[in-house]
């Protein structure tokens, strides 16, 4: 039969309708079509504005010249802009201030066929220290609220480019969804004095049927109320609210945990187009007016990531009811993904 599941964090409701049970190889889709010559490619420097970090060139290299290993460009199509005051306005009944914000291209490696599941270990850090590196520069500008690091995976997760990438947005206001996530949060902190999520990951950890793997830092989770097929789930073991706290050893082991669970998703699933978004802590400079806003956020909140394969589309009853309809059992997923080699 199937069952209705709360979130346990926020309040969103989920369906998995375990009477369309479906296995990972319904889910398999043909091919992305081959990539054609990158913008982003070694010697192609010249085709996307002017780096603002860059990891492997000799130092004594001229900037924007071959010999990188990442690469981080401004977008060439911004959503946001860099420039200006945020100018609050009332407009009678509604709000409005300037689009102003950034928004930034990480160009994961030179080569347009680089692939995270075969990725080496320095090529995996070397991303995660520029995610790291450019969180860290975007939080001293105060007109920044948030920084979202994400990564569409696939025409179907809406990438445009083929060629290995990572965005990064810096935003003037919280997004609802993070605003939900750090409220249910610090409310379950002032009712319990405890974590939700170290609650979370205690519970799974003891019941295993949704672990897909523990190790010394991290753990893999497919999460009860799994909105999508295969929802995964990535979070570090110690109490850590900002990912760019990390130091290079949890980097390491983060690069090595994410290229596993990707492996993993690809082997089983046969590649599929996926969303992988970093949720992570606000900006903590003070906001006016709310001195104490973050005062326990360092013991209430917890970064993580998302992998959110694109195996289903969200239709007219997702959009009317802001419920989902899960047709994969997370426990199914987790074990089909847990059993799935990764060597």
């Amino acid at each position: 039969m199937p069952e209705l599941r709360k979130d346990a964090i926020v309040d969103r409701w989920v369906i998995i309708a375990t009477e369309r049970s479906r296995r990972p190889n319904d889910f398999l889709i043909e091919p992305e079509p081959p990539a054609v010559a990158s913008p982003f490619a070694a010697g192609h420097e010249a085709r996307t504005p002017p780096e603002i970090f860059q990891i492997g060139r000799d130092p004594s290299a001229a900037p924007d010249t071959p010999g990188w290993q990442v690469r981080v460009v401004p977008n060439k199509y911004p959503a946001l802009s860099m420039e200006g005051e945020l100018n609050y306005q009332g407009l009678g009944m509604f709000d409005l201030m300037n689009g102003v914000g950034a928004h930034e291209v990480v160009i994961e490696n030179p080569d347009q066929n680089w692939d995270m599941t075969v990725a080496t270990d320095e090529e995996m850090t070397n991303v995660l220290r520029a995610y790291r590196a450019r969180i860290l520069a975007l939080q001293q500008d105060e007109r920044f609220r948030y920084v979202l690091v994400f990564r569409n995976k696939g025409t179907m997760a809406g990438a445009t480019i083929a060629h290995p990438h990572s965005q990064i947005i810096a935003l003037p206001i919280l997004p609802m969804t993070v605003k939900e996530h750090l409220t249910a949060a610090r409310e379950y902190y002032q009712r319990k004095s405890r974590c939700i999520f170290t609650d979370i990951l205690r519970q799974e950890l003891a019941l295993g049927d949704r672990i897909v793997e523990a190790n010394e830092h991290f753990i893999v989770l497919c999460p009860f109320a799994a909105r999508f097929p295969f929802e995964t789930q990535i979070y570090p073991r110690r109490q850590s609210h900002d990912f760019a706290t990390l130091d290079e050893d949890e980097l390491r082991a983060l690069g090595d945990t994410l290229r596993r669970t990707l492996r993993r998703i690809k082997t089983l699933l046969g590649d599929p187009a996926y969303n992988l978004m970093l949720h992570n802590s606000p900006n903590l400079s003070p906001q006016p007016g709310c001195p104490d806003y973050w005062g326990t956020i360092a013991q209430d909140y917890q970064w993580r990531l998302d992998i959110l394969p694109r195996l289903t589309r969200v239709a007219g009853f997702e959009w009317g009811t802001g419920f989902y309809i899960n047709p994969v059992a997370p426990e199914e997923a987790a074990r089909f993904l847990r059993e799935t080699a990764t060597a």
